[in-house]
């Protein structure tokens, strides 16, 4: 079946965090015309189709002009229509959003706002190098409001001089601007960040692990004592406000993507752009494939995968849909990795699925290497 999701990467941030290493390109506004041209050819290779879901993440969506936004949900338009109830989504940095703005990605048809909060604490902000406070989000949300009825909230624990106090202020901030989703991320300590380097120079060091686990515990309590399902180990929802492009991530479904360092998965195969924003300018001004890194998976390997993305959902594998989309028997294939994660009390077997327990919400990234 034709996919009915897509996502377009935008690259261009204003600074780049240091704790961040995703594809983006800093201070360099003068290029935004190009990446819009070089978008266009990406994008108009192939058939139309209609979309389910768009994503715009980056970078930060929000930092072109309104101009240069118009043109680049043009250069969508012209080859994919938006189904009826659409989830259209755009990555946000709070500061960006001027009435102008929201106004324009209301009237494109954008329908999730995912807003970069990360902490209301003004030290963690501080050190997280966000150029907001957390006295701006309130504002910010209250003029979201009047276009926006899904607003998500994206939130940081495991922030050095963090305390468990410190973050259950942020998750009760935050809660309290009633938010219809609340994304939460333990900071990652990447190689190649300033953050990396800083902790390696011994200038930055990561929080106590258990300080890091009660933290996450945290989150889990208040917010689903708030009134929020817990569908993801990274994420929070109200009653039908899940993130529904990224559950297509998770089922393992297809999809398209756009934009350097975009990776899709079409026919079977995944597909990663070139991360470098400039190698992926000069690939599409040549006119040259701006692929860099390309796998069919075979079976095996795609019943792996299905493993590793189920297992991140709350609800689990079910057994019956794991074989129909695989076509392997669930504990053919991971028969020992799902006994001794029973043992260990860190997996759930009803029968008819498997899920993490509790415990093994803490230890996810483990259990789930048993299964690869």
């Amino acid at each position: 079946m034709t996919p009915r999701s897509a996502y377009i990467h935008v690259p261009f941030c204003a600074h780049r965090c240091g704790y961040c290493d995703f594809t983006l390109i800093a201070g360099r506004d003068d290029l935004i015309g190009d990446y819009l041209t070089a978008l266009r050819r990406e994008i108009e290779t192939g058939p139309p189709a209609e979309l389910d879901t768009l994503f715009l993440g980056g970078g930060t969506p929000t930092h072109p002009s309104c101009g240069q936004l118009q043109e680049l949900f043009q250069i969508v338009s012209n080859r994919f229509t938006l189904a009826a109830h659409a989830e259209v989504s755009v990555e946000a940095n709070p500061l960006d959003l001027t009435d102008e703005k929201i106004d324009l990605l209301a009237n494109v048809g954008v329908s999730r706002i995912s807003l970069g909060v990360q902490s209301f604490s003004q030290a963690a902000l501080s050190l997280l190098e966000r150029d907001h406070s957390g006295g701006d989000i309130e504002e910010v949300v209250g003029r979201l409001r009047r276009r926006f009825q899904n607003i998500s909230l994206d939130l940081i624990f495991g922030v050095p001089g963090q305390s468990r106090d410190d973050w259950r202020a942020t998750l009760q901030q935050a809660i309290a601007l009633e938010p219809e989703h609340v994304s939460t991320y333990g900071l990652t300590w990447e190689s190649g960040t300033a953050f990396g380097t800083r902790r390696d120079r011994g200038e930055l060091a990561p929080i106590d692990e258990e300080l890091e686990r009660e933290q996450y515990a945290l989150a889990m309590t208040e917010l689903s004592s708030a009134g929020y399902e817990h569908y993801e180990i990274s994420n929070f929802a109200r009653p039908g406000f899940r993130c529904r492009h990224n559950e297509v991530y998770w089922a393992g479904d297809e999809y398209w993507a756009f934009g350097p360092g975009a990776a899709r998965y079409l026919n079977g195969r995944r597909e990663t752009n070139l991360r470098s924003v400039l190698g992926w300018l000069t690939k599409m001004e040549r006119g040259q494939s701006p692929v860099a890194d390309s796998e069919e998976l075979e079976p095996r390997h795609r019943a792996h995968e299905l493993l590793f993305l189920g297992l991140r959902r709350t609800a689990g594998i079910e057994r019956a849909d794991f074989r129909s989309r695989s076509g392997f028997d669930l504990d053919e294939i991971a028969g020992q990795a799902i006994r001794e994660n029973l043992q260990r009390g860190w997996l759930v077997d009803s029968g008819d699925h498997i899920r993490l327990s509790a415990e093994g919400r803490f230890v996810a990234d483990r259990v789930i290497a048993d299964f690869l």
